[in-house]
């Protein structure tokens, strides 16, 4: 598959079988979100949900208090298919990438999924897109291609290509497949460039400043209390403890 489009990855020979190797080597949200849309599948194909039950609604999440909607939206991507392992491999291969690039606690990654999951939520009922798998994971692509400019990539053994052009080649690759346009590429490019623009491009020449970094509360949910301020606590507790006594005045 990686022969398809962009470079290799190899795994570690620790005894395990490949595929649970690979399973394994994936950092957390990225495997879990790639567990969740492989079962979400499996539950359909068996019958025990529908695809009724699964896709946003408005009504049915915020009238009807199915509030399960705004996560599953995300994890249907279609019956088992050739179809549904083209998406599986692009969701697990780029967001690997992002997740992996991000550091290794999880706070900015599962961030970032927030920020494209509430802004597709909105977006939603304005381009009547049911199921949205497909652009959050094309948002993640189109981060990943504008951030690794010089990365070369082929499609399909056929044609060669910079980084930055993937999410046009993907849609111009849908409009041939489908005959459509592709509503939930270009929704994933425009969430994508927004928080590209806000993270990568905006910082410098702001002094820094980074409006969509995760607050210091999502951030101490994954990584605890900054390191900082424990450090500073234990250093004060020990001055205080190491500081002299001082004896009450006397009273005359």
């Amino acid at each position: 598959m990686d022969q398809m489009i962009g470079g290799g990855g190899a795994g570690a020979g620790d005894g395990r079988f490949p595929l649970e190797t690979w399973f394994w080597e994936m950092p957390v949200c990225t495997r879990w979100w790639t567990t969740a849309t492989v079962l979400t599948s499996a539950l359909v194909q068996c019958e025990l949900v529908t695809p009724f039950q699964l896709f946003y609604s408005y009504r049915a999440v915020f009238v009807k208090s199915q509030y399960w909607r705004l996560l599953t939206t995300f994890l249907y991507f279609g019956p088992f298919s050739l179809d549904l392992l083209f998406h599986v491999y692009f969701l697990q291969r780029y967001s690997r990438l992002l997740e992996e690039s991000a550091g290794r606690s999880p706070a900015h990654f599962s961030w970032l999924l927030m920020y494209a999951m509430a802004f597709l939520l909105l977006l939603s009922p304005l381009v009547s897109m049911p199921f949205l798998g497909h652009p959050l994971s094309s948002t993640l692509v189109y981060i990943w291609s504008r951030r690794n400019p010089d990365t070369r990539l082929s499609f399909l053994g056929l044609m060669v290509f910079s980084a930055p052009y993937l999410p046009w080649v993907l849609m111009a690759f849908s409009l041939i497949l489908h005959g459509t346009v592709p509503k939930d590429e270009m929704m994933g490019v425009v969430i994508g460039h927004i928080w590209y623009f806000f993270t990568d491009v905006y910082p410098p020449l702001h002094g820094g400043s980074r409006p969509l970094d995760p607050p210091m509360w999502w951030r101490r949910i994954f990584e605890g209390r900054p390191r900082e301020e424990t450090t500073d606590g234990i250093n004060n507790e020990i001055a205080v403890a190491g500081a002299p006594e001082v004896a009450p005045p006397e009273v005359r």
